[in-house]
């Protein structure tokens, strides 16, 4: 199971939980291209370790466990996965 970025990150970006994330699992960073072009976070499915840092580090509370995610935000399980698949 991974952690999902869901709604509340949209326009907030807020890098917090890519700063506290021990395997770089969060994107985009700053300082990659895509930053500027995407609305929120993405966290990777495949890399991300269930460690729980990004859910304390996060101000507007976005982060989950897949299976702790809101109902109404369960389509931010595929477009985290999405982000990660091009």
């Amino acid at each position: 199971m991974a952690y999902v970025i869901a709604q509340p990150c949209i326009g907030t970006k807020d890098n917090s939980c890519v700063e506290v994330c021990p395997v770089d699992c969060i994107h985009p960073t700053p300082d990659e291209p895509d930053y500027d072009r995407v609305e929120q976070l993405y966290i990777d499915p495949e890399e991300c370790i269930d460690c729980d840092a990004c859910v304390e580090a996060c101000p507007v509370d976005a982060s989950f466990a897949e299976d702790q995610l809101p109902g109404e935000w369960a389509k931010f399980v595929a477009i985290n996965a999405e982000y990660f698949a091009r």
